[in-house]
């Protein structure tokens, strides 16, 4: 009972999270799993890849009330991101524990700096983008309505072959290491692809349960996933995940880089070392 209460005040925390940042909470969820209540990782990202779904279940239908996700750049990526889960999801058994502990906080690490970079930077929403002509073809050009500073946003997506190559990674990375990969979404989104981080986040939740559906039979077929873990998480995070999304809208996008920095900055130092055998 006190597990099961312990993992659904896990998956309400990674919920709220997950749905704000656009991460999916596999960030959040895993290394609490691994590194505070002993599960082994497989275990844990199997686990997460059932909550990835449920974030993405309950931040999405928010989202789209809102209109803040674009619809057309979520299909058009999930092509990408789909067959990269598939493939990840296969790799995973033939891989050691320890490179998957070095390989997530190396991703996690990658993730912190990129949003210190970012801080320095004028948002996508305060820059002039040049009309792509992919994006316009596609269609994939959109606007939203920023709660935070009260304004209408319509912004250009650019460089779309770029952002589809770092989708097939972001896939990868999804069914190797059971975390959505949103991260790998958001920023294939707001850096390579200029969109605002905003609608970048919101676009993410919507994709990366997606991706986490392609990879999760495969988990299911080789024992990874386990009901007795899944179910509590699934449980609060789908209630964190609605709380989330009606935060994200009134955050400024400067807070929203401020709570991603620390938050994955710190477990990713974690995990890499504990791959290389050192706890924290």
């Amino acid at each position: 009972m006190e597990q099961m209460i312990m993992l659904m005040v896990t998956g309400l925390l990674g919920g709220i999270l997950g749905a704000v940042l656009g991460i999916g909470g596999g960030m959040i969820i895993t290394p609490i799993l691994t590194m505070l209540m002993g599960l082994p990782i497989q275990y844990a990202i199997g686990a997460s890849i059932v909550s990835v779904i449920a974030t993405s279940s309950g931040a999405t239908i928010a989202y789209l009330k809102d209109e803040m996700l674009n619809l057309r750049v979520a299909m058009f990526l999930e092509i990408a991101t789909t067959v990269g889960a598939v493939i990840g999801a296969v790799v995973t058994g033939l891989v050691d524990g320890k490179v998957l502990y070095v390989l997530f906080g190396a991703l996690l690490i990658f993730s912190a700096f990129n949003m210190i970079r970012k801080m320095r930077m004028k948002e996508p929403e305060e820059r002039q983008s040049k009309p792509d002509e992919i994006a316009t073809k596609l269609r994939l050009n959109g606007a939203y309505f920023d709660k935070a500073t009260g304004k209408e946003i319509n912004y250009t997506v650019t460089n779309v072959p770029g952002g589809f190559a770092m989708m097939f990674g972001a896939g990868i990375a999804s069914g190797l290491l059971g975390i959505g990969s949103g991260a790998f979404k958001v920023i294939a989104m707001d850096t390579i692809m200029h969109m605002p981080l905003k609608p970048s986040s919101a676009t993410s939740n919507l994709m990366m349960g997606v991706t986490a559906a392609a990879s999760a039979t495969v988990y299911y077929f080789g024992g990874q996933l386990q009901p007795q873990i899944a179910a509590p998480l699934a449980i609060g995070i789908l209630i964190g995940a609605t709380v989330g999304s009606r935060i994200m809208p009134m955050l400024p996008t400067k807070v929203l880089r401020l709570i991603f920095i620390p938050v994955i900055g710190y477990m990713g130092i974690q995990m890499a070392l504990k791959g290389f055998g050192v706890n924290i």
